[in-house]
């Protein structure tokens, strides 16, 4: 784990029931006030001055426990999503390296991704990441690169800047790239306003002793006019302001959610209700506020609002409903996961994958609620920094990474390959519209299937030369990948598209009309295994795939098929069109996605 390091004491973090750290491990323990044990096998501080692994902020100890947090039974938030803890990989051993001091600094990256590749990790795991139009610039992309030389599998954040397209971080092909879910589980809290509308929204902050009754309700934004930042309940914006005793509306943006509680709270609030903007739709998070908060979507927010408007004396009132079980709306994209097209490299498909990343419970340093009798303590979190540990635990679980991206939910009938939700309707976007493959990449996680994929897609750290010589870089930008002389007018050089990936991202400029590229898999299944194509062409363009069928003889037998895109004249200009093929067996169903950008 690179992070903001770890709070060891967690129960989280216990070592009963865990083997002894494996004969390769070359880990040190830089702890100043306890030691390492075969839960946390290591823990290194990179940054100035003499400091420790011990995480101050949080984001690392709930990262790590994703990943691979032992049992803890009573894990809660108030009372909230109350249960047993566990991260994805329980018996997993863990190495901290503390690299944001709290700056995340490129040296401090750098420095901790070596040790780890020295120190002998098998997964790494970065919750982090920067907006660049060149790997080479990246430097986690060079880090990450020098460990895939080593068979280290990198998993990382797909970036917190969506719904926008263009937005991703951690664009690399030799990346796990993973965007954000929700989960089937809600902390619901109900705003209920004088007209007696009700309106279901979320929040932790859900305490025993509340009673509900109707209040005064407000709408920021009106309250000091000659603030512009007022509908964003500042500290600053309540200045000569009476909310004493009311319930105040607050629009999403500016300050961190729970510092807009704690303005309200502090300027006498007595409740608040949050609501979206319009980047933000149906995402409502479940945050341990300071007071009674309910935070709701956005066409729910216009109504709120619009009830103010239409009376002289508003009221509300909330409702705690606590945890809610079975959104079978779930999972829906996030609306903060970062979209593609990839920006560094459009011939890539990014994300490759999305795992669970909004409303994530897991370990945290210390009580957010004020509860200094435990170490048991938890919070509830969001972002691709909570899907990227999922996806590290993962692959911390399956003996070949490699089987990761092509099977995204992808077992099980033809009409339900990893882009479905629990109600077996295509997977959505924040605005509860079907996502588009620059949201999902090629669907959920599915770790069952992952195990047992049928085919995969090799990629060779030797494949990524020609690839990178490709992009255009000098020999001395791909010579800072490989550490040592290249030369790209003696290497093979691939278009982008052509590297081996489990998906196919194409763009047509002006009225190209042809695109032909090859993909290779390996057959990790039965032995004796035939496997046929179908294809959803994405609308304007046709797909042929030759051979149409794939006869295999043999474990780790190699085949090549070859793809051919043709743009058809009735395509229409600027647009993004999507759709796949999908190579099925009697046991298996392994699909690839396509995308294709039509200038």
């Amino acid at each position: 784990m690179l992070d903001t390091g770890v709070f060891p004491e967690h129960p989280s973090f216990s070592d009963e029931g865990m083997p002894p750290p494996p004969a390769k491990w070359k880990g040190k323990c830089e702890f100043n006030h306890t030691t390492c044990n075969n839960k946390i096998i290591g823990a290194r501080y990179f940054g100035q001055g003499n400091g420790t692994p011990l995480d101050e902020e949080g984001h690392g100890t709930h990262t790590a426990s994703t990943a691979a947090g032992n049992f803890v039974k009573g894990a809660n938030v108030y009372g909230n999503a109350n249960g047993t803890a566990v991260g994805i990989a329980p018996l997993a051993h863990l190495a901290i390296y503390r690299v944001c001091t709290p700056v995340c600094s490129e040296s401090n990256m750098l420095a901790g991704i070596d040790a780890a590749v020295e120190d002998g990790v098998d997964v790494l795991s970065i919750s982090l990441g920067m907006l660049t139009n060149t790997f080479f610039q990246d430097f986690i992309a060079l880090g990450a690169f020098s460990a895939m030389e080593k068979g280290i599998l990198v998993s990382c954040s797909a970036g917190n800047s969506g719904p926008f397209n263009f937005s991703l971080s951690n664009e690399a092909p030799w990346i796990l790239t993973v965007g954000a879910s929700t989960i089937d589980r809600k902390l619901r809290t109900t705003a209920v306003l004088g007209n007696n509308q009700q309106f279901h929204g979320e929040s932790a902050y859900q305490t025993k002793n509340y009673t509900p009754t109707f209040l005064p309700l407000v709408y920021a934004g009106t309250l000091n006019t000659s603030d512009p930042d007022a509908q964003f309940c500042t500290n600053e914006s309540f200045n000569k302001t009476d909310i004493r005793g009311k319930m105040v509306v607050c629009e999403l943006g500016g300050i961190s959610r729970t510092e807009k509680g704690n303005a309200v709270k502090n300027a006498g609030g007595a409740a608040m209700i949050l609501v979206n903007n319009e980047r933000y739709a149906n995402t409502t998070d479940a945050e341990a506020h300071v007071l009674p908060t309910t935070h709701v979507g956005y066409a729910d927010g216009l109504k709120i609002k619009a009830y103010i408007n239409s009376t002289s004396a508003p009221t509300a009132k909330i409702l705690f409903g606590g945890t809610v079980i079975g959104d079978d709306r779930a999972p829906v994209v996030a609306a903060f996961s970062s979209r593609g097209p990839n920006f560094a490299s459009r011939g890539i498909l990014k994300p490759d994958i999305l795992g669970p990343g909004l409303n994530i419970l897991a370990a945290w340093p210390t009580s957010v609620e004020n509860n200094t009798n435990t170490k048991s303590t938890f919070n509830i979190i969001s972002g691709t920094s909570m899907s990227c540990p999922h996806l590290s635990g993962v692959a911390a679980l399956l003996k070949r990474a490699s089987r990761l991206v092509p099977c995204g939910d992808q077992v099980g009938n033809h009409d339900d390959l990893g882009v479905v939700n629990l109600a077996r309707n295509p997977i959505e976007d924040e605005t509860f519209l079907p996502a588009n493959v620059f949201a999902i990449g090629s669907g959920h996680v599915n770790p069952s299937a992952a195990n047992y994929p049928g085919l995969v897609y090799d990629i060779q750290p030797k494949d990524y030369v020609p690839y990178l010589c490709g992009l255009n870089y000098t020999n001395r930008e791909v010579g800072f990948f490989l550490q040592r002389r290249v030369d790209c007018s003696v290497e093979s050089s691939i278009p982008e598209a052509q590297l081996n990936y489990p998906s196919f991202a194409l763009t047509f400029a002006g009225r190209s009309t042809t695109q032909t590229y090859t993909r290779t898999v390996t057959n990790v299944g039965d032995p004796n295994s035939s496997y046929n194509v179908d294809i959803v062409p994405p609308p304007g363009i046709d797909v042929l795939v030759e051979p149409n069928t794939l006869d295999f003889s043999g474990i780790n037998q190699r085949m090549q098929y070859r793809v051919t895109f043709i743009r058809l004249t009735s395509s229409a200009n600027n647009t993004v069109v999507q759709g796949f093929l999908n190579w099925s067996s009697n046991k298996h169903s392994v699909r690839s996605a396509i995308a294709v950008i039509l200038q």
